[in-house]
């Protein structure tokens, strides 16, 4: 356990040491082997050049744009990027930077909110695919979440089912470019019509893939529009710490024109210090991710982008068809863009096992619970890193599968399978999780990568309202201090 306050200063060489030793326990950032949480472009020298950025401007204060001239010329430049990319050929695009796809959704939810002060109870449209940081925008502040039923067979949203949804108190709809669980892109252009000609603000979340696909586009693969080359798209947000290959912390939140944008802002003038103005969810910020992104989007180019998308388009092939090639296994749909995610028919071939097998194998996928008729799933989020591995995967997919039928589906005590599938929310108390998780063998403070079958499997059995107090009530048992 770490000391961060002890009572005399500690040498920087030890301190840098233990700080070494906790990131052993990580999952490996680098390696094309982790398929969820970081977006790997296997350069060998970035890393290098977006630290040095990063540490040049880790104490600029984005609070006042007017005093950081260079955090202003930084995050417009990062804006005009994406907007030349995205921006479809609208001379009036503008934006800002956020510090990710949740916190560009909030405030992509605040502007269409604030837009419409005459709405007493505002409601959004969103695709039952779409982000969950849609329904924490809504939590926030106070939109409640319509989620629209997606085409049962392709998982991309119905348009028509897009249109029925709204109502005189919409104040937005929602697209994804693609959707983060299975990498649909929706039918952008069919969606924003149903918006424009109900004078509906349209958003696309295309945080997850936007950067991605223009590119993929230039290779031949068939992207439907889904940028502000479409009519009637008002917004749309784009991650940079995905596949632009930038440190986290750096999104983009795009509008059309400025009249659209102004309501994104806060200022606040009554009281006695300085008049407040933000752009986003927080005041003070530092200017170290955003440096370092220029840096990454400037050291890769254009070019760079796309020998990127092409190498992780070659990958996505090759999983694809080596996940296809196991009996028992099936795509969830066709691996268009740079996700791949499948399932299992056979009884016998328990996912939430095999996930766990990959992982003690150095392959750390990320399991997808069952949602209504969903099957549940294995998601891999592909990027250009994996390439330089590809080839490895099928063997050791092929041994996983093996060791998967022969420890067979997980045993769950049926008292467990009662207490998640049977007790209503409010009877989950933090004591009761604990209690699960020592049985779990969950508690003690150990790394749980890798041993995670037995809780997907309960999660998998309980609704979701139970699903969510379970994994507060475990998280929040995981952060707490130790004692004084």
């Amino acid at each position: 356990m770490i000391n961060a306050l002890p009572d005399h200063g500690v040498p920087a060489d030890r301190i840098l040491a233990e700080l070494s030793a906790l990131r052993e326990l990580d999952l490996p950032t680098h390696g094309g082997t982790l398929f969820s949480y970081v977006y790997d472009s296997g350069l060998p020298d970035l890393d290098a050049l977006t630290r040095s950025a990063h540490a040049l401007s880790s104490h600029v204060n984005g609070l006042d744009p007017t005093a950081f001239p260079s955090l202003l010329a930084t995050e417009n430049a990062l804006v005009s990027a994406a907007a030349r990319l995205l921006g479809g050929g609208v001379p009036t695009v503008v934006g800002n930077v956020t510090s990710g796809g949740t916190e560009s959704l909030i405030l992509a939810v605040k502007a269409a909110r604030d837009s419409r002060p005459e709405v007493a109870q505002p409601r959004m449209a969103v695709p039952m695919t779409g982000h969950a940081a849609f329904a924490k925008a809504g939590h926030y502040l106070g939109v409640a979440l319509d989620s629209v039923p997606v085409d049962p067979q392709t998982l991309a949203a119905d348009a028509d089912a897009m249109a029925a949804a709204v109502t005189p108190d919409t104040i937005l709809i929602a697209a994804s470019a693609p959707s983060y669980a299975h990498g649909v892109v929706d039918p952008v252009t069919d969606i924003a019509a149903a918006a424009a000609e109900r004078g509906v603000r349209c958003h696309v979340d295309a945080c997850f893939g936007g950067w991605v696909l223009p590119y993929l586009r230039r290779l031949g693969v068939p992207v439907p529009p889904f940028d502000f080359s479409v009519p009637g798209v008002t917004s749309l947000s784009v991650d940079l710490h995905k596949y632009a290959y930038c440190p986290k912390g750096v999104s983009v939140l795009l509008h059309r024109d400025d009249r659209l944008r102004l309501p994104q802002y806060f200022g606040y003038a009554d009281w006695p210090g300085y008049t407040m103005v933000n752009s986003g969810v927080a005041s003070t910020r530092s200017g170290g991710p955003i440096a370092a992104a220029v840096a990454a989007m400037r050291h890769i180019g254009d070019d760079g982008y796309l020998r990127l998308a092409e190498r992780t388009r070659e990958a996505v092939a090759v999983l694809a068809s080596d996940v296809a090639a196991v009996e028992g296994l099936r795509l969830i749909v066709p691996a268009g863009n740079t996700v791949v995610c499948f399932t299992s028919d056979d009884p016998g071939l328990d996912l939430f096992v095999l996930a766990d097998a990959l992982a003690s194998r150095g392959w750390h996928t990320q399991p997808q619970l069952p949602f209504g008729a969903m099957p549940a799933g294995v998601h891999m989020t592909v990027t250009a890193a994996v390439a330089d591995r590809v080839d490895e995967f099928a063997p050791v997919l092929a041994e996983a599968v093996a060791a998967t039928r022969e420890a067979g589906p997980v045993p769950l005590p049926d008292e467990l399978k009662a207490l998640v599938s049977q007790s209503p929310p409010e009877h989950l108390t933090p004591e009761l999780i604990a209690e699960l998780a020592d049985r779990l063998g969950l508690g003690g403070g150990e790394p749980v990568t890798g041993r995670m079958a037995v809780v997907n499997s309960l999660l998998a059995m309980a609704p979701a309202r139970t699903r969510e107090r379970l994994l507060v009530e475990f998280v929040s048992l995981l952060q707490r201090p130790a004692p004084a």
